[in-house]
């Protein structure tokens, strides 16, 4: 397996020329790895701002920037420069990008459309095209990261744990805490405590003060 570099450096713009010649390069790198569906010039020790995306069909990438993106959402993602390691990290459904080639701005979207279907096998094939046109709009957001010197780590979204919510009964005996003192009263009685914001019912068992 081919192994990618890591920079938390901005990659330097290049030429159109020098960009589709990259491309190409980039495009035999990943034909022969086969295990990404994209990759930038920075991972193969190459200071250049262009990346490649090959999802729905082959994209090159001179110079992009994102001009407008929106629908936030968490996704689950991997990379080539960390085998075998994924993050959770959060990204766009739908993004606006320009790139040095194009004079007008391709536009990315994983977003569900309204197209109506009549059979099962139709349904299947609209919901796997949605679901190949959000990974590609990710991987032209991962892509256009690696050329800003930003990682998955960097992006790398460490879900919040939840508090356990359950319904109490009014004698059921519950243990509270203020954060110095533990006790164990009916729920009746734990209530006003708890809603007054000072007490908290602790879920994890006696606190050894």
């Amino acid at each position: 397996m081919t192994h990618f570099e890591e920079t938390n450096r901005v990659a330097k713009k290049v030429s159109i020329e020098e960009g589709l010649e990259i491309a190409t390069e980039l495009f035999n790198i990943l034909a022969k790895d086969k295990s990404g569906i994209g990759l930038a010039a920075p991972q193969c020790n190459i200071d250049a701002s262009v990346a490649v995306v090959n999802v729905r069909e082959p994209l090159i990438l001179i110079n992009p920037t994102i001009k407008e993106q929106w629908d936030e959402i968490d996704y689950y993602e991997g990379c080539l420069s960390y085998p075998k390691r994924g993050v959770h990290t959060k990204r766009y459904k739908n993004i606006i990008i320009q790139t040095e080639q194009e004079e007008s701005g391709w536009y990315f979207s994983g977003a569900k459309t309204t197209q109506e279907v009549k059979g099962t096998w139709e349904q299947e094939s609209k919901e796997q095209d949605q679901e190949q046109r959000l990974l590609e709009a990710i991987c032209v957001q991962h892509e256009i990261d690696h050329l800003n010197g930003l990682t998955i780590m960097d992006r790398e979204n460490k879900p919040k744990p939840l508090r356990v919510k359950k319904s109490w009964g009014r004698n059921e005996i519950v243990g509270i805490t203020d954060g110095e003192t533990y006790k164990e009263i009916k729920y009746k009685k734990a209530k006003p405590l708890i809603d007054s914001g000072k007490w908290e019912i602790y879920i994890g068992g006696p606190i050894t003060i």
